[in-house]
């Protein structure tokens, strides 16, 4: 392994209830930096306090379909990943399918190669879960669909937000799979 791949080792360490703040706090320092513009007055507190409590995600930690982690990169907390499995989507039944829920980095870790290296990880859980297909929903507007499909990833269909206090404007989504 060369210095550039130690430099840029990705790990998952599972969310429990001794790491639960920690979670919490990467992943609202890195929703806010990336999605704030989807709210009225830029304000992502709807979205943060239905989803990222700690209430809501210890909830999760129960849910053995519920896959929670912190994802590091050589000791360094730099995001979170939640993936769900047995989460089928339209013909694709649940038992052939992980869903990549939230895939949040902090800002300041963003284009470094972690999210390439993401996907392979999320791709051999699927493989260790026997899942023939992974797939996540992201925004229209934006450059991540750019970088799923770059990664084998194709649009299956739109969707949307469906949350409140979401502009209208920011709303639309591709639903994307990946076949392995």
């Amino acid at each position: 392994m060369d210095s550039t791949s130690l430099q840029t080792k990705v790990t998952l360490e599972p969310a429990n209830t001794y790491n639960l703040k920690k979670y919490i706090e990467i992943a609202i320092a890195s929703y806010t930096q990336h999605y704030c513009h989807l709210w009225q007055n830029n304000d992502p507190s709807p979205y943060i306090s239905h989803w990222l409590t700690e209430s809501v995600i210890a909830e999760e930690l129960q849910d053995p379909n519920s896959l929670n982690y912190i994802i590091y990169q050589n000791n360094e907390a730099v995001g979170i990943l939640k993936l769900v499995n047995n989460c089928g989507i339209d013909e694709i039944p649940d038992t052939d399918v992980l869903k990549a829920e939230k895939i949040y980095l902090l800002q300041e870790y963003s284009g470094k190669g972690i999210g390439r290296q993401l996907l392979q990880i999320i791709e051999d859980i699927a493989r260790k879960l026997n899942r023939k297909v992974i797939w996540l929903d992201t925004m229209k507007k934006g450059n991540p669909i750019h970088f799923y499909q770059k990664n084998g990833y194709t649009i299956k269909r739109e969707s949307e937000v469906i949350l409140p206090f979401v502009k209208p404007s920011e709303k639309a989504m591709w639903i994307l799979t990946k076949t392995l």
